[in-house]
């Protein structure tokens, strides 16, 4: 760009060049401004819903957890008090204590029907489709829906539980209603919901080459040579996944034992969740029942943080390194 002007009869005249390079830059800083405005916007609607449902809800409860409020009138801070109770609560050591137990026999017992039938419905046979569709079905259903189905089939007098017994010529059980039964009896229950856990097992035994198995095969490996050695370390990452998302569903169980036993019989099925919604919305003690709920949490965290850290001895990357 060339300026001109005269002064005192001379003539003045500058050439002057703007780097094309800063030009190319404010151009590109420009366009990522707009870019990262433009996906702002759109992710907006997710932003305010976790914002308003998510983080507010949290941080309020983290406040609450340290009243002592009905709901109805005003809360009263109690500092620690809450905390106290909680540790001389029985029945929140017995709620514990349950969904303990619950998780340290469903998760397993999911996992391997999971990774069973996974294996099954991998088999090129006629009809593999239909077949997969009628085992991811039933997981699919509405969960208040399949507990009353269950709520029935445990019936001690007409069930289709006792009816399989009878058949086999074992003697009936009194299943839900038993105070010794009643849990095993969820976890039976549970066992049945894998479809979710089964896709994904499903996607991982299809993602293994076929090359190690012929190679396996060609040294003489046995078909449990090949599982234990080819299988289960190439689906350690999707195992680890269902692992973790088993932990924290389990923990969290509360429409089977809602519908189906009410805690009962004889707080045998109390779990966690059921109990922080009985001191909520039965006792209307909001305070204890928001320390509760972070109890909750503080104890999933626990779990699934010391998976991660567990899972480096017996997870397997491909590609990585040891």
């Amino acid at each position: 760009m060339t300026l001109e002007g005269t002064g005192e009869g001379h003539t003045i005249s500058a050439t002057t060049n703007i780097p094309t390079t800063a030009r190319l830059r404010h151009r590109r800083l420009t366009l990522r401004h707009r870019e990262a405005l433009m996906g702002y916007v759109v992710i907006s609607p997710w932003i305010i819903g976790f914002l308003v449902f998510t983080a507010f809800p949290m941080l309020f409860s983290l406040v609450l957890a340290g009243t002592d409020w009905e709901l109805l009138g005003k809360a009263r801070w109690v500092g620690l008090a809450n905390v106290q109770t909680m540790l001389t609560d029985n029945l929140f050591w017995k709620s514990l204590w349950n969904t303990t137990f619950y998780t340290v026999l469903a998760v397993p017992s999911g996992l391997l029907a999971a990774l069973g039938v996974a294996l099954l419905l991998n088999r090129r046979v006629l009809g593999t489709n239909v077949y997969r569709l009628l085992a991811y079905l039933p997981s699919q259903l509405p969960a208040v829906a399949t507990a009353i189905l269950w709520f029935l089939i445990f019936s001690p007098n007409y069930g289709l539980a006792n009816d399989v017994l009878n058949f086999l010529h074992l003697p009936p059980s009194q299943w839900i209603w038993s105070v010794h039964m009643a849990k095993p009896s969820l976890v039976i229950k549970s066992a049945w919901s894998f479809g979710g856990a089964m896709i994904i097992f499903l996607a991982g035994l299809q993602g293994i080459p076929k090359t190690l198995y012929e190679a396996a095969k060609i040294d003489g490996a046995s078909a449990w040579g090949q599982f234990r050695y080819i299988t289960v370390p190439m689906l350690s990452p999707i195992i680890f996944f269902n692992l973790v998302l088993g932990l924290i569903t389990s923990y969290q169980v509360f429409t089977d034992v809602f519908v189906m036993t009410q805690g009962g019989p004889g707080n045998a099925t109390l779990m966690l969740v059921l109990y922080i919604y009985q001191n909520a919305f039965s006792y209307f003690r909001m305070g204890y029942a928001a320390l509760l709920s972070w109890v909750l949490f503080l104890i999933t965290l626990a779990l699934t943080l010391g998976q991660f850290a567990l899972s480096r001895r017996w997870v397997y990357y491909e590609g990585e390194s040891r």
